[in-house]
């Protein structure tokens, strides 16, 4: 198995060419949206505990965008902007069990310069702003730092032909891990999970890493679909 460190996925996110995370086009606005304070809440507590392995979890934008209508999603689902296929929603530091670390530090608005720097891989932002202060306060004490982890990581995945695969009949979770793991050397199916909706539709696919940000095999308590589901694709074109 070929293990990718965290510096090599570094220096591979400055190759012009590498990436190609099923965006067909991005234009980042002049005018950015400003995002909202994220903090600890009741309901999700502040944790901070020692980082035991991390995850890497890519969305599939047509499946959220399927009837978003919200000014706040315009940027992601207007299609004026650009249109997506898997975007990140984003790199999560896990911890020894099923508990995690989360909302470790607390934040300021992220500055405009980091927003636009990574909005055509996370095209909201108030969930870069919600994924730097949920998680990435638990990694570094510099968003900048933060998110340029996790494009390293994003920018060097390749995708399966998901037109194809949306066309493919009684396709499982685990015939489209395998397909996700083919179109990427050094990365298995049993080192993703799969997550659906309630009527079995492709939401995201979770990759699991260790502590230093090499693909491992998945945790069993990591969840997602069973692996003999039959996964509905909403079509990207």
């Amino acid at each position: 198995m070929r293990q990718i460190g965290a510096a090599a996925l570094l220096a591979a996110s400055a190759i012009v060419g590498t990436a190609h995370a099923q965006t067909s086009q991005c234009t980042v606005p002049d005018r950015l949206p400003r995002p909202k304070p994220e903090e600890p809440t009741e309901s999700e507590p502040r944790r901070d505990l020692p980082i035991g392995s991390y995850t890497l979890a890519v969305s599939w934008s047509p499946q959220y965008c399927a009837g978003k209508k919200s000014a706040a999603d315009a940027f992601q689902c207007g299609g004026r902007s650009g249109r997506f296929g898997f975007v990140l929603h984003g790199l999560w530091p896990d911890g020894y069990g099923k508990a995690w670390p989360q909302y470790c530090k607390p934040t300021t608005l992220l500055p405009e310069r980091v927003i636009r720097q990574n909005l055509c891989m996370t095209p909201s932002a108030q969930l870069l702003q919600h994924e730097w202060a949920k998680h990435g306060t638990c990694m570094s004490s510099r968003p900048a730092d933060y998110f340029a982890k996790a494009r390293a990581l994003y920018t060097p995945l390749r995708f399966p032909d998901m037109q194809a695969a949306a066309r493919r009949p009684r396709l499982t979770v685990a015939a489209f891990a395998q397909l996700f793991a083919n179109a990427n050397p050094g990365i298995r199916a049993d080192m993703m999970r799969v997550t659906t909706t309630r009527g079995g539709w492709l939401n995201e696919v979770w990759l699991c890493l260790d502590k230093r940000l090499r693909y491992t095999r998945c945790p069993a308590h990591q969840g997602g679909a069973k692996p003999a589901a039959v996964l509905r694709i909403r079509d990207a074109a």
